[in-house]
């Protein structure tokens, strides 16, 4: 036993001098706890909804009070029939609210009142949501109506017409597609590259890369074109797959397609290579790229949990998450149709990730070369 002891003594003092085995034991679990915590929330929250009364009545307006009230939704505004395409293409509402002329009136007189809702398909599964929530909200409405003037058995004042764009199926597997794309993608592009650097080093021959005349930068753009041009056959040929299988549309220009992956690509291995440079064994380099690339593309893209349910404070942390903006640009596309205007700011994002990326690992590098 006092053998035992004394080698866990020792293995003590060594987890304490390893400050990197120290971190993964104690605050690797913390932060999953706080990831998986707050990101896991199946609930539906501030769905952004336009309404377009046509009617302006009390009873309208009332409808509208209802979905406000629920916590459910957030209301963006009133718009007009011209305006409903551009907001659902943008992606700016999910939810639009269709209140014809009359609906005042045929409440009033007992007759059902026939309310329309366009819903976002993008998202299947939080278009599902969005349709319980409507459909319960409307029916709630229905019930006061019946119970305060039209005590009839059965009789609902108000009918509820959904119309669901993009996705009118709901095919879960048409939200989950585009998200395995970034998914897929992301993680073998961060640690393909992630192990490129490491291994020279491993391997002795870094040195002789620091004796060339190269600058570092010069370095990091050549070890990432190959990677990225492999990345891209194989994104292309994940894209026709998931057609061919799963019947996914594309709808959009396959020109701006091959843009927005080569900007998301080119961040991934930028990633993949700052990671190298901070890395001093392959070991290392690849928990830290699994790190980086898995949890934060499954959770705080979109990918699978609805951003706008999230906190404030793991939503600001979205913003920093390339697969965020892909998976918007991505489906908008291949979904929508949708063209480089209305998701500009997305492609933006991707490209000011990459130069940044590409940046810190060239400064890393060179530091080490110093």
């Amino acid at each position: 036993m006092k053998k035992a002891l004394a080698v866990g003594r020792k293995e003590f003092r060594q987890i304490a001098r390893d400050r990197r085995t120290l971190t993964v034991l104690l605050v690797v679990p913390i932060l999953f706890l706080l990831l998986f915590g707050y990101a896991l929330n199946w609930d539906i929250h501030h769905v952004k909804m336009a309404v377009n009364d046509q009617d302006q009545s009390p009873q309208s307006r009332a409808l509208v009070s209802a979905f406000v009230r629920s916590t459910y939704f957030d209301l963006v505004g009133g718009v007009t029939d011209q305006d409903i395409q551009r907001l659902m293409n943008s992606g700016d509402v999910r939810v639009v609210l269709v209140i014809p002329d009359g609906t005042g009136r045929r409440l009033r007189n007992g007759e059902t009142a026939p309310i329309q809702v366009l819903i976002n398909g993008d998202d299947a599964n939080t278009a599902t949501t969005v349709m319980a929530y409507v459909q319960a909200l409307l029916e709630a409405q229905s019930a006061m109506y019946r119970l305060q003037r039209y005590p009839v058995a059965g009789r609902l004042p108000v009918g509820v017409e959904s119309r669901v764009w993009y996705n009118p199926e709901l095919r879960s597997v048409l939200f989950l597609v585009p998200g395995l794309i970034a998914y897929i993608a992301m993680l073998t592009a961060v640690i393909s590259t992630a192990l490129s650097v490491v291994r020279e080093k491993e391997r002795g021959t870094m040195e002789q890369v620091r004796m060339a005349p190269l600058g570092a930068l010069s370095y990091v753009t050549g070890k990432s074109i190959p990677y990225l041009l492999v990345s891209l056959v194989s994104s292309v040929g994940i894209v026709l797959a998931a057609m061919w299988l799963f019947d996914m549309p594309m709808r959009g220009s396959w020109l701006l397609l091959l843009l927005t992956l080569t900007l998301f690509l080119i961040g991934a291995l930028g990633l993949g290579l700052f990671v190298s440079t901070i890395s001093e064994s392959q070991q290392v380099a690849f928990q830290i790229a699994a790190l980086a690339s898995f949890m934060p593309t499954l959770l705080l893209s979109g990918f699978i949990f609805p951003i706008a349910s999230m906190p404030g404070w793991l939503q600001a942390i979205t913003y920093v998450v390339p697969a965020r903006y892909f998976l918007v640009a991505l489906r908008g596309i291949v979904l929508k149709g949708t063209g480089i205007t209305v998701f500009w700011s997305d492609l933006a994002a991707l490209a000011l990730f990459a130069i940044g990326v590409i940046g810190l690992a060239a400064v890393r590098l060179r530091r080490e070369w110093a």
